[in-house]
């Protein structure tokens, strides 16, 4: 196998395992959404809100954070536009969401950039670029209200 063909490999697995992040966060599925990601994997919120974790490791921590996400957002996400980077396991993109507040019944319309390291297919950092104050007004809530809903000890 040659470098080049190699490179293609490996970068179509690491946007098939981006895809598969996307369809199973819109479905609920966050179990399976773990199991994406590598045993010591980060997930990075550099805009985060006040009083919002800077980050998450490992799976217990991502399941803790966000087994609650259903219960408060009806999305799907649309439209992941890949840039090629001279890394193929990593992978840059840019994608939408279109739903709801279960709660509020508002509009959740959220647009992202999203930049995945992967390690054999799975995600080992995902640093999360999205817009707190579109979660806020869709929840009806300040920003420490969105760190709220996401938190495992609130129902």
């Amino acid at each position: 196998m040659t470098s080049r063909t190699a490179d293609a490999a490996v970068r179509a697995a690491a946007q098939q395992t981006f895809r598969d992040h996307l369809d199973h966060l819109s479905s609920g599925r966050i179990e399976e959404w773990v199991e994406l990601f590598t045993e010591d994997g980060v997930l990075e919120f550099p805009y985060g809100p006040a009083g919002f974790p800077p980050s998450v490791t490992g799976k217990a921590e991502l399941l803790a954070y966000m087994q609650n996400f259903p219960r408060h957002f009806d999305v799907e996400f649309t439209g992941p536009r890949f840039h090629e980077t001279l890394d193929p396991a990593l992978v840059v993109a840019e994608f939408s969401s279109v739903g709801t507040a279960i709660s509020t019944g508002r509009p959740y319309h959220q647009r992202y950039i999203s930049v995945v390291e992967t390690r054999d297919g799975r995600i080992s950092r995902y640093v999360d670029f999205w817009n707190p104050l579109v979660a806020a007004e869709s929840l009806g809530e300040d920003t420490q209200g969105v760190y709220t809903t996401f938190r495992a000890d609130v129902p």
